[in-house]
């Protein structure tokens, strides 16, 4: 079902705008159209479109469940994923994490997806559901009237521009961060400013059985580690995270990078020595920040535009999935209510902000020296448990027993104090 909304004085006025059409504006916007919302989502590319932040979490499966979309899911080609498992630098495999031996649901198989197929699945599933959706067009101004977020400014690929008006508007822009940029929000986090290199290769050497669709993280020495993610039709994504100053030491080239850290750790050489590098190289960094705030009046933002944390445990889709969900239901209060001020997100930080910094203490860990999964799950073996639930996505919940643990072996970070509504004293 496609709607199309009305204008007033030659302004386009609906309940709700979504900037951005991945996986958090697709799934706020859905789920608020579910409802009955007047909803118009604006995405700049044209889908389908390339994007990293292949592999999901289990708990992914809870909100594409209450999208509606997990059948289409189960019937794609997308490689099952059971488990993620580490490398040491000498090439030595944990014992892997088995999201079964935890979950005793089906969400414990999850996928490692083709971003390009999975986006568009979740954007298709938004029309479906009523959202009317605008690609091709790129917002360039967040709209305020009296500090309030009233609305966007746009502009087609014709360079035809419009005006879009709602009470509550959505940035799920993702690492553009449309409000960030525009009101300076963005701040980095001040230890896990790493960058990443990745491609992919064809034939990379996949394990066996229940492991064959694994994510690997594999250990550089005291620099950063490599992905190895399968995905569909023989193809493998491989990347390395570590500090810009160690990867840009010597060589700029990126592919000269990219094949001089291979043979750091024997488990990724070993798995790549029969495979074929294709297509491009790719590049990025600030791969942690949060915004200054998440919401004002008027306006909320959800997934990568809000917060995005260091990839190692693939938390970034699950963020999105989960962000969307949330932002839609409290935007669906405040719409109830008439009343869209920030104090109405006040909620939606409080859980983000919860599962956010519990990832981010044990991405922390990660990168400490003295803390290893295999260290920790000996010394504390009833901790296992807690331990797996962060790597499924099972952050809303209290995690002091776990990092408690943790701390044992590795400094903690303090809780920022950013990622807050914007609230009026």
């Amino acid at each position: 079902m496609k709607r199309t909304f009305g204008s007033t004085q030659g302004n386009r006025e609906v309940d709700v705008i979504v900037i951005g059409g991945g996986p958090a504006g697709s799934t706020a916007a859905a789920l608020l159209g579910m409802r009955g919302h007047r909803v118009l989502l604006l995405e700049k590319e044209k889908f389908p479109r390339y994007h990293i932040g292949e592999s999901l979490m289990p708990y992914c499966y809870f909100t594409l469940e209450r999208l509606g979309v997990i059948d289409q899911i189960k019937a794609s080609n997308f490689p099952r994923k059971y488990s993620v498992q580490f490398v040491t630098t000498e090439g030595k495999v944990s014992q892997p994490f088995y999201f079964f031996q935890h979950l005793d649901h089906e969400a414990s198989t999850t996928w490692q997806v083709m971003r390009s197929e999975f986006d568009q699945i979740l954007l298709n599933n938004a029309r479906a559901k009523g959202v009317e959706v605008i690609e091709e067009t790129l917002v360039n101004r967040i709209v305020k009237s009296n500090e309030d977020v009233e609305g966007v400014e746009a502009i087609d690929k014709s360079g035809k521009k419009y005006k879009f008006i709602a009470p509550i508007t959505l940035d799920a822009t993702g690492r553009d961060g449309v409000s960030m940029t525009q009101n300076r929000w963005r701040m980095r986090d001040p230890i896990l400013n790493k960058i990443s290199i990745w491609t992919y290769f064809k034939g990379g050497q996949r394990d066996q059985g229940l492991d064959y669709g694994a994510t690997t993280v594999a250990y550089l020495p005291d620099k950063g580690w490599f992905w190895y993610v399968p995905l569909s039709g023989d193809l493998v994504s491989v990347g390395i995270v570590a500090d810009k100053k160690y990867l840009y030491r010597g060589d700029k080239e990126l592919a000269k990078i990219f094949f001089r850290e291979i043979p750091n750790n024997p488990w990724i050489e070993n798995h790549l020595k029969e495979s074929q590098q294709v297509g491009q190289y790719w590049v990025t960094g600030e791969y942690s920040y949060r915004s200054k705030f998440c919401a004002s009046n008027g306006l909320l933002l959800v997934g990568d535009a809000y917060a995005f944390l260091d990839p190692v445990f693939s938390s970034g889709v699950f963020l999105a999935l989960r962000s969307g969900e949330l932002a839609a239901d409290a935007v669906h209060r405040a719409l109830s209510i008439g009343d869209c001020s920030a104090k109405q997100f006040l909620d939606y930080s409080r859980e983000m902000i919860q599962g956010i910094e519990s990832m981010r203490k044990l991405v922390y860990a990660f990168y400490n020296h003295e803390f290893s999964f295999r260290g920790f799950v000996q010394r504390f073996p009833e901790l296992r448990g807690d331990l797996t639930d962060c790597l499924i996505g099972n952050l809303f919940q209290n995690m002091e027993p776990l990092f408690k643990g943790v701390s044992e072996f590795a400094q903690l970070p303090k809780p920022v104090s950013y990622g807050q509504p914007q609230v009026e004293l």
